[in-house]
């Protein structure tokens, strides 16, 4: 979610934008616990945010990557996300388990722009996403391994769409993860068992499918604000056995705001890619 909030503002001809800004993103909505539980809660968090447009490191509305290589209509990057953690004690499927941390991502993506349309003052496009990250979590007093996904995403972007500088983004995918992925959020240990939640050893496979929108708006140069929702179906799914599985559909939305407090003195032209 946090990924979607860092912004900044969009002209028709050339572009330039401060190399660096330093601010403040807030945000927040409703979220399932983990995919398929049957329990989700109001999550909100405020946090410095920092905007970087290098050459090859940038650090912007479409999140932090390191652009290794990239042509007119492809881009292969190091990307990153992350997550909220859960507390076993308010999730009545894992109770008197262990407490999902917060979890982050990392690892190599390559986008390939399969369309595009428009003109400078209202580009369009397809994209195809293939990120494959390795999932690492934490209490803040460790960190562990937590396995790999592959999530490919197909997505429509498309810039000053209704309102002057704003961009929307649909998209479609499925996420795949190996084993001990799919442990961390469907495993039951045998000494976790109970009745009604029998031991699982999890498999490695398909998680499920989703389908997501967000919609952001500059509201001064400085300040945007941006709403999404994302809806996922968990049928067919390699661990719908798991006693932790609970429903085959989730639905997340949420809503915050970036606000850029200082902007350097340097810039950079974007102009050479209107969704940059």
């Amino acid at each position: 979610m946090l990924l979607l909030l860092a912004s900044g503002a969009a002209a028709a001809q050339e572009v330039r934008r401060p190399v660096l800004e330093l601010g403040l993103i807030g945000g927040g909505g409703h979220v399932p616990d983990y995919p398929a539980a049957d329990e989700g809660r109001l999550r909100g968090i405020i946090a410095p945010f920092l905007i970087y447009r290098g050459e090859i490191f940038r650090s912007d509305d479409q999140g932090a990557r390191l652009r290794a290589l990239r042509g007119e209509d492809f881009e292969f990057s190091l990307s990153a996300s992350g997550s909220f953690p859960v507390s076993s004690d308010d999730n009545d499927a894992r109770r008197g388990m262990p407490d999902l941390d917060w979890m982050g991502e990392i690892g190599p993506t390559l986008r390939l722009t399969l369309w595009r349309a428009g003109d400078a003052a209202s580009p369009r496009r397809i994209l195809l996403e293939t990120p494959v990250r390795a999932v690492f979590s934490t209490d803040f007093r460790s960190i562990s391994h937590r396995g790999f996904t592959f999530a490919p995403d197909i997505a429509f972007e498309a810039r000053n769409f209704v309102l002057p500088n704003a961009r929307l983004r649909a998209g479609i995918g499925v996420t795949f993860g190996d084993h001990r992925f799919m442990d961390y959020f469907y495993g039951v240990a045998p000494e976790f068992a109970r009745p009604g939640r029998p031991a699982h050893d999890a498999r490695a496979g398909y998680l499920g499918a989703r389908a997501s929108f967000s919609y952001r708006v500059p509201i001064t140069e400085r300040i945007a604000v941006v709403a999404g929702a994302r809806v996922e179906y968990f049928g067919a799914a390699s661990n719908r056995d798991s006693p932790l599985f609970r429903r085959d559909w989730n639905l997340s939305v949420a809503a915050g705001f970036s606000w850029s407090l200082w902007r350097s003195e340097a810039t950079v032209a974007v102009d050479d890619d209107p969704f940059d």
